[in-house]
């Protein structure tokens, strides 16, 4: 007789820890009629949960050195190519070829450390000296949102998730994502390796789903400061756009399907996710006793 196959039952990832969703509901999401696994349908009080994890690690994850932030997000990449036998083969089940699982998984890797490489130069780029016409000293400098929300690209299960979590991450924001629908494994299997990366609990969540469950939720939830949208869909586009309005949350689009190609490795990827704080120094001091204005 043959025997039923165990399927391995894929967990959500909120605040460090793996709970099984609240709402108790599961999926199988198919490949080639083949079940890849018990995946976690994530209910709305999941996300809303996730993103208490992720606003508590805020303070933390945005004073540490970018110096620390840098050699963490180096030591993800150290655990994903330990690991880089087992994302290829989870690749192979959702569809893809050897060569291009294997390439996947290769460019998340060099992704990983190219945005590590940015972690203490973004600043000296994007931040300036401004010219004022008064007898003060204007500077303008980057900092971090705080909590992102990410819709993960169904085209791209591993290499999109990393390079926005990667650069979302860099510049001190912490984020909520939801995994590609129907190829969530490797989401499941990269918070895995997130869980041994020295990375503090809760400055990465991650959370598998139906999009349109949860898409109105990432775009409407008050306490979120953004929203990165990787897909072309014009109706999704204007749903989120429009529920975002609501408290001026920040849209950023990421339409372009091909995540190998080298625009993705882009420093304007953090700044996009950065406020630019200004500040005004007094240089003169007036009759001896206070600054001038």
């Amino acid at each position: 007789m043959s025997r039923l196959e165990v399927l391995k039952t894929y967990k959500i990832f909120i605040g460090g820890k793996f709970p099984r969703t609240e709402s108790g509901r599961y999926y199988q999401p198919m490949v080639n009629k083949k079940p890849l696994g018990n995946v976690c349908l994530s209910s709305r009080k999941d996300f809303r949960n996730a993103v208490v994890a992720a606003r508590s690690a805020c303070g933390g994850w945005r004073s540490a050195t970018a110096y620390n932030k840098s050699q963490i997000l180096y030591r993800i990449a150290e655990m994903l190519e330990g690991r880089k036998a087992q994302f290829i083969e989870e690749l192979i089940q959702q569809g893809l070829s050897k060569p291009q699982a294997s390439k996947e998984v290769e460019f998340s890797i060099d992704r990983l450390i190219y945005y590590a490489g940015w972690c203490d130069k973004y600043q000296q780029v994007f931040s300036s000296v401004n010219p004022v016409a008064s007898n003060h000293f204007n500077f303008s400098s980057l900092e971090p949102m705080g909590v992102v929300a990410i819709i993960a690209p169904a085209e791209s299960a591993l290499l999109g998730l990393i390079t926005m979590v990667a650069a979302a991450i860099a510049g001190g924001n912490t984020c909520v994502v939801l995994a590609a629908e129907q190829f969530p494994l490797s989401a499941i299997t990269f918070a895995e390796v997130v869980a041994t990366s020295d990375v503090p609990a809760g400055v990465i969540n991650i959370l598998t789903g139906v999009k349109s469950e949860l898409l109105s939720q990432f775009a409407s939830h008050m306490d979120v400061n953004a929203l990165v949208f990787c897909d072309n869909l014009t109706h999704e586009i204007e749903q989120i756009q429009r529920i975002a309005t609501e408290n001026l949350k920040r849209i950023i689009l990421r339409t372009d399907g091909n995540w190998t190609h080298d625009s993705h490795e882009n420093p304007y990827y953090i700044a996009d996710m950065q406020e630019v704080k200004t500040t005004w120094h007094p240089i003169e001091v007036i009759g001896g006793t206070g600054s001038g204005y």
